[in-house]
């Protein structure tokens, strides 16, 4: 939105962005741009069959998964959500707000022609769609009414357990901020989540980095030159930041501080060092310089560079100033001898992964940026797993629903695809594969005599590229249907019968 997918990016180039959601649906699909086909418009045979192939390509892609099954009857799930803001205006006053999520096919099939916000992947949720957290005017119409058996439903009981946080409400990060698709730059990322917005965390809220270290949106201005003004760039990451290939997912410094047992843990074996909330009073340092924030957001890189050059030092010293032998071994060699056989003392080694942490915590706010083995490195003693245990992502690499492909398997020839899905060509085989034999041996005979029919009237277009009009085509159908307006021999005189405007096909 995989665990990774908690700490995605919202580049376009890697994931969508969160606010790539918050479109109408109408506009993405509804929009064919010039491969709409009027009466006015003729293309020539290839023409048409290429842009039926491509429009439906292009709705594949847009719309991958089939949209016919809502997820509510497959209880909670780590699913992708959408908030509905023309059922559940964002204008509304805090108070009076009713936040609510739909799954992927209720974004779809129940609020395709209204404005939404992608949320993306939200844990231990049931779709809100058909309860009262809508108005009954957006029923599900992809679940049946109890009552009445029928499809449609609204004013159901909504899942007690669910959790919400700004998202819903088109609001992201810590500052609060409505995300606008067509103004947002560079990359956001989506906390882990440890706990809920009722116990201090932020509910899987998606961060601007700058705000993750406590800088103004617009910190990076006060660093451009004179007279570079391309608003199109991407905005850099903030001093101190890791680079995007260095970690896996993040937690916020909100999920930090409400589980501190955590800040132990910063720098060590598979997490970075802690990365400090500045509270927004950073400064900006200017070219050249360097701030002492930088220095304290990486004290585990000095210590390490401070004893590395000490290993070097030693190796370079010169041998008049290294530690001599023992004499007394170098004058008695059974001494020697004797004082090798002596086992060495072990050093003791730590039973318990917490033995190893440093004894002293980092203080302030700070976000953990984790690699992508952190889950290896927790301790699970006895005395550690209590505050482990109650944080699922934290154990185990997550999944995430996702619903069936809309597109046909290519192992299954019935079609891999749910009812309602695939192109016309799919759901006629899988049609023939549920049919009587006798009827489907029929119905394959009669395609393929059409079929035939309609190959022969293109191949003359096809083979001298001349454009097939709307009204040959009207012309064709009326000679297969035996309309007396079009059914006249070469030589101009009407065929038609006395039976009636329409004759009966030969069939076969």
């Amino acid at each position: 939105m995989d665990n990774s997918e908690s700490a995605r990016t919202a580049r376009d180039q890697e994931t969508p962005k969160v606010a790539d959601g918050i479109a109408m649906r109408r506009d993405s699909l509804a929009s064919h741009d010039s491969r709409t086909v009027t009466s006015e418009e003729s293309h020539t045979a290839k023409e048409f069959i290429e842009n039926q192939l491509q429009l439906e390509a292009d709705a594949r892609e847009a719309l991958p998964y089939s949209f016919d099954s809502c997820s509510q009857v497959l209880g909670p799930l780590r699913q992708s959500l959408f908030a509905c803001l023309t059922c559940n205006p964002s204008t509304k006053p805090d108070e009076s707000y009713t936040p609510a999520g739909v799954c992927y096919s209720c974004s779809i099939s129940c609020h395709g022609e209204h404005t939404l916000v992608e949320l993306f992947g939200k844990r231990d949720f049931v779709c809100d769609c058909g309860t009262t957290r809508l108005p009954p005017s957006a029923p599900c119409t992809l679940r049946n009414d109890p009552r009445t058996g029928r499809k449609g439903v609204h004013s159901q009981d909504p899942a007690a357990n669910n959790k919400y946080n700004q998202n819903f409400q088109n609001k992201f990060c810590g500052c609060s901020e409505s995300y606008d698709a067509d103004k947002e730059k560079g990359t956001m990322f989506q906390c882990l989540g440890l706990g809920t917005v009722e116990t201090g965390g932020c509910g899987e809220d998606w961060w601007h980095p700058e705000c993750i270290v406590g800088l103004p949106r617009d910190w990076h201005k006060a660093q451009k030159k004179e007279g570079d003004d391309n608003e199109d760039e991407e905005p850099p990451l903030p001093p101190g930041f890791p680079a995007e290939d260095e970690f896996e997912t993040f937690l916020c410094y909100k999920c930090i501080e409400s589980n501190p047992w955590l800040k132990r843990y910063a720098g060590t074996d598979g997490f970075l060092p802690p990365i400090y909330y500045k509270g927004g009073q950073f400064k900006v340092p200017k070219d050249g310089e360097s701030s002492k924030e930088d220095t304290a957001n990486a004290p585990q890189e000095n210590e390490s560079n401070s004893k590395k050059r000490k290993i070097e030092d030693d190796e370079d010293e010169p041998t008049s100033k290294k530690p001599k032998a023992d004499e007394s071994i170098a004058a008695d060699p059974e001494s020697k001898f004797e004082h090798e056989l002596e086992p060495e003392p072990k050093p003791e080694q730590p039973t318990n992964i917490h033995d190893t942490l440093p004894k002293a915590t980092p203080t302030g706010p700070f976000s953990l940026f984790l690699k992508e083995d952190f889950r290896d490195h927790f301790c699970r003693c006895p005395q550690c797993y209590p505050d482990l245990s109650i944080h699922r992502q934290l154990r185990e690499e997550e999944e995430t629903y996702e619903p069936p492909l809309s597109e046909a398997d290519d192992e299954e020839p019935n079609g891999g695809g749910s009812a309602g899905t695939g192109s016309l060509l799919d759901r006629g085989e899988a049609a023939f594969s549920n049919m009587d034999r006798v009827r489907a041996i029929e119905g394959a005979m009669v395609y393929n005599h059409l079929r035939d029919k309609v190959k022969e009237f293109l191949a003359p277009f096809a083979e001298s590229g001349t454009a097939v009009g709307a009204e040959d085509i009207k012309e064709y159908f009326a000679k297969l249907r035996g309309d007396p307006a079009a059914a006249t021999n070469d030589d101009g005189e009407s065929n038609s019968n006395e039976g009636g405007n329409r004759r009966e096909q030969s069939g076969y």
